[in-house]
């Protein structure tokens, strides 16, 4: 141990995104001494890429909206296998964290009298997200990294961490490197977050930064927490197509929640042609007032676009399917039509969508309020996670929390846009809230040296294989993406993803073969190679809960079991590692709902 450099904490927040810095920004509230770990630099987390908004119900828009109504939502936009219990706090807390980040700095868009504005968002009952131009989550982030640096943070940027350290069954510390050098370091703790974000780098069209490859959900499956709903996994109907160096890239929900219609290259506006009976009679046909909708007024109808998101992208795919898609492979988004409908037409949208328009005339020279965008569908989120108790965020490992989209039960399964934002600071504050107890009632646990030695040979084994007999990590990966992109993506089916079960053991069989070349510094090759475990581990947990789930439900499409199942109506998938190293899994059934929330639902039609 006296080789590694070592930091100690109460807590450690291991991400810097929005829920790990809003849990390390309540924790260090609770008098104790907090550490945060980020992959990158702070400020290049992910969040800072969600563009549409907070999904609170503020009724600043809409006066009829409530938390009631944003807890019915959310419930059936994840099929009801959503843990409902985290559905309610969410629902109830997500406006006081809004207004709480308002007071923090953040500048939202505001109504004509000064409330923070609110916009539609599929499958919201009432405009609900607030806003920042489509800049929400860089927003985010700089008002709680403003914030937090006054709470007396240690952040320890471009480190990674390789395993977490047990005392028993108690996580006791971290042991991770620096990127740029490539020194290990230890980092004990009385309790620790994980606030890691999703695993979009397991699949080859994604809308995911490079850091997204499932590390939180690996390091808390391996330290014995339970992972759910795995098999839920967002494919967002609109990323770029076009060019190829730029595919997957979000075109967010909010050009659709601004009016923005779809259509094939016929013309047709094809989610007419999909509408779900329970909302028929509610969606408008003229685009007009589909518009008018988008506006807030009250009268008109809702546009079939802003369906939930599982139901548009397998619009978009069967239009593509049925040679009906746009010349790269996609369908059309088009916002240029309003300016038909408006004088100032082309401020407006460049006002409202400031960084759609750029990244449309940067990366695709298209301007977006002269023609349409060519979209389709690109991995966006899992809904699935590490298992946490509803209000305290901690897993069934003593000590281990988790926050955000490395935590899972609030969505079910299917997340609504927006949701995301307001989760973040819903359970991040908790995770740091409960975190920091758990610290004060706890003493530093013991490190055990040869669990330090075994993880340090383990990341240092590429170095000293032939890279003659071997290959490189980034081919594995390449491999791994189209694998899953291909077998286990929007639509899946038995025979498939059973290939995929072997082909991933394949995968992992050359992963375990890869050889570099130089040394541990700047060695982007090495940090590859360390990825490749988490991913693949992932990837297996998502392949077999889709396989035990034979039902769609949600995100969840299969072509061999088209239909809801009543056997899988009230289920959740549970995966754990079980003593032999091998993944185990069952179903759980989810606990009776209380009475009074029924009965919102039920109110609520």
């Amino acid at each position: 141990m006296s080789d590694y450099e070592t930091f100690t904490h109460d807590v450690l927040v291991i991400g810097a995104g929005g829920a790990g810095l809003r849990a390390a920004i309540e924790a260090s509230a609770a008098g104790v001494k907090v550490g945060m770990v980020c992959k990158s630099l702070l400020g290049k987390a992910h969040t800072v890429m969600a563009e549409g908004g907070i999904a609170a119900a503020l009724a600043n828009v809409d006066d009829r909206d409530n938390w009631q109504v944003h807890f019915a939502d959310t419930m059936r936009g994840g099929q009801y296998v959503n843990n409902w219990r985290m559905a309610e706090l969410h629902a109830r807390e997500a406006p006081a964290r809004v207004r709480e980040l308002e007071s923090w700095g953040a500048v939202f868009d505001r109504t004509k009298d000064g409330r923070i504005l609110q916009r539609n968002f599929g499958g919201h009952k009432y405009p609900r997200l607030a806003h920042v131009g489509d800049r929400t989550g860089l927003e985010m982030i700089r008002t709680l990294q403003d914030h937090g640096i006054h709470e007396g943070i240690d952040v320890h940027m471009e480190h990674t961490i390789l395993s977490l350290l047990k005392q028993g069954d108690r996580v006791v510390g971290a042991f991770g490197y620096d990127r740029e050098r490539g020194r290990f370091k230890i980092f004990r703790a009385k309790a620790i977050v994980l606030a890691t974000g999703g695993i979009g780098r397991a699949f080859k069209i994604t809308s995911n930064s490079w850091e997204y490859t499932g590390d939180g959900h690996s390091l808390g499956y391996h330290a014995g927490a339970e992972l759910i709903d795995m098999e839920f996994i967002q494919f967002h109907p609109t990323g770029m197509v076009w060019p190829p160096s730029v595919r997957g890239i979000l075109v967010t929900e909010g050009v659709r929640g601004e009016g923005g219609i779809l259509t094939n290259k016929e013309g047709s506006r094809f989610m007419f042609d999909d509408i779900p009976d329970n909302y028929r009679a509610q969606t408008a046909a003229d685009p007009e007032e589909g518009w008018r909708y988008c506006q807030g007024d009250k009268n008109a109808r809702r546009p079939p676009e802003l369906l939930t998101r599982d139901h548009v992208a397998r619009c978009i795919v069967r239009e593509i399917k049925a040679g009906r898609g746009s010349p790269h492979g996609g369908v059309f988004l088009d916002i240029a039509w309003i300016k038909s409908k408006l004088s100032n037409g082309e401020e407006y949208i460049k006002r409202k969508l400031p960084s759609m328009y750029h990244q449309f005339k940067q990366l695709a020279d298209i301007d977006i309020t002269e023609e349409p965008m060519e979209v389709g569908p690109t991995t966006h989120y899992v809904m699935g996670g590490i298992r946490v108790d509803a209000d305290t965020q901690m897993s069934r490992v003593p000590g281990l929390f988790a926050a955000g989209e490395c935590a899972a039960g609030i969505n079910g399964a299917n997340r609504l846009g927006g949701n995301s934002l307001s989760d973040l600071l819903v359970f991040g504050k908790r995770a740091g809230e409960f975190a920091a107890k758990f610290s004060l009632q706890n003493s530093l646990g013991e490190v055990h040296p040869d669990r330090l030695d075994e993880s340090a040979r383990q990341a240092l084994e590429p170095f000293a294989r032939d890279t003659r007999a071997g290959e490189g990590p980034y081919q594995v990966q390449k491999d791994l993406q189209e694998m899953m992109q291909d077998k286990v993506g929007i639509v899946r089916r038995e025979d498939e993803m059973r290939a995929a079960i072997e082909g991933l053991s394949e995968l992992a069989r050359r992963a375990g073969r890869v050889g570099l070349e130089g040394n541990r510094e700047f060695n982007p090759g090495w940090h590859t190679a360390l990825d490749l475990p988490n991913l693949l581990t992932v990837s297996e947990a998502v392949t077999r809960a889709a396989l035990e789930r034979q039902e769609s439900r949600g995100a969840q499409f299969r072509e061999d079991y088209p239909e809801k199942s009543a056997e899988f109506a009230k289920v959740n998938t549970v995966i754990w590692q079980g003593e032999d190293g091998r993944m185990q899994i069952r179903r759980d059934a989810i606990p009776e709902m209380r009475n009074d929330l029924k009965q919102v639902i039920e109110e609520m039609g």
